[in-house]
């Protein structure tokens, strides 16, 4: 099955599974996945994740999602830049998700990371999503 676009599809993954009490969550593997993944687990919303190898030599990626308490971490899980609207943005104009509680993950020159993580490198970049 052919996804337009794929960040916006994990993200639903994860936003439906948690909705559901899942643990896990399987989605299929790509490096942008892989890196958004990265600064989710390093700022503390998921467990991690893993890489599994599949029949048909895709792979996929096997999300551990994070509880605390019985309700899900990750409260809000929002698309920004979409492939039909790439919203792009200066190291001064990077977002401040509910004032430093959240988080922006910015595509980068220097890599996919958080928006603390690119305001420290002093690099802007595509606003992929935001997360509280």
């Amino acid at each position: 099955m052919s996804v337009n676009d794929p960040i916006g599809d994990m993200l639903t993954r994860i936003r439906n599974s948690q909705l559901r009490g899942k643990s896990t969550v399987s989605t299929p593997a790509s490096k942008l996945r892989a890196w958004v993944l990265d600064v989710l687990a390093n700022e503390g919303y998921i467990r991690g994740y893993e890489k599994k190898e599949t029949t048909n030599g895709q792979g996929e990626l096997v999300i551990s999602l994070k509880y605390f308490e019985g309700a899900p971490v990750i409260r809000e899980l929002r698309r920004v830049s979409t492939p039909g609207r790439r919203v792009y943005m200066g190291v001064k104009d990077i977002p401040s998700v509910r004032n430093g509680l959240g988080v922006s993950i910015v595509s980068t020159p220097k890599g996919v990371m958080s928006d603390a993580a690119a305001r420290a490198a002093n690099v802007g970049g595509e606003v992929l999503c935001t997360i509280f």
